[in-house]
């Protein structure tokens, strides 16, 4: 077993998983790999059990039964991560957006105490590295964070990152039970929450590729979920975090 861990959720990821896994497996740092399946109907999880005897020891799933939500889907990859020992957990997407190749750079920042949380992040210093978006999304996803940073004070460029290495210390503070939202907001509620507690947010700059294989999970309802939820994080009682 090695120290760090990537967790991916996944759901219909049937075009995507193999080569992501395997383009995990290949890195030199010797990561290990959780996949939270959500009962996918085009047999997703059959693929990652076939792995699993190639990886033996390294390559792991946790079932649940059916779509649950992104942030759930994190939290119980957390527990589970914590509950087996790793020092390092970082949130990776299934289709290729976030570059596993990036996997050794959050991890450095995060061992050599640059951050006790590292965010893969789309927008440092006002760059905007995103390939294949079309211009409403980007706008719509570059304006959020801008409206996250402004609402909540957080000094971070790229709030709703969904590509971010945790050390152990930060996931062990946190009440998991106290987390509110389930989609995209959970990626600003957890930010957020580790600046409430006193962690540290630094950001490496890293190049998000849309998909080409497989559906977007994105929706108006999950948008409207980080953008109302964000104004309520300013009200919420802390003293019990």
């Amino acid at each position: 077993m090695h120290d760090s861990l990537v967790i991916t959720p996944t759901y219909n990821e049937r075009e995507n998983i193999e080569s992501i896994i395997r383009k995990v497996m290949s890195l030199s740092e010797g990561f290990d790999m959780l996949i939270v399946e959500d009962n996918s109907p085009d047999g997703t999880a059959t693929i990652v059990k076939r792995l699993m005897q190639e990886f033996p020891d390294r390559l792991f799933i946790k079932e649940r039964q059916g779509k649950q939500g992104l942030g759930t889907a994190y939290l119980d990859g957390f527990r589970w991560g914590m509950e087996h020992g790793y020092d390092y957990m970082t949130e990776m997407d299934a289709d290729f957006s976030h570059n596993p190749d990036d996997l050794p750079r959050l991890l450095q920042a995060c061992k050599d105490g640059k951050g006790d949380v590292v965010i893969g992040s789309r927008y440092v210093n006002g760059k905007i590295s995103v390939v294949n978006w079309p211009m409403t999304r980007l706008m719509m996803s570059y304006y959020a964070s801008k409206y996250v940073k402004l609402i909540t004070g957080m000094k971070v460029f790229d709030a709703t990152a969904g590509f971010v290495c945790w050390s152990r210390p930060v996931l062990e503070r946190m009440k998991f039970d106290k987390v509110k939202f389930v989609g995209y907001a959970f990626q600003i509620e957890m930010k957020y929450t580790a600046t409430r507690l006193g962690f540290h947010i630094h950001e490496v700059p890293i190049v998000f590729t849309d998909r080409v294989l497989g559906e977007s999970k994105m929706s108006m309802k999950i948008f409207k979920e980080a953008f109302f939820g964000v104004f309520s994080l300013r009200f919420r009682n802390w003293k019990n975090y």
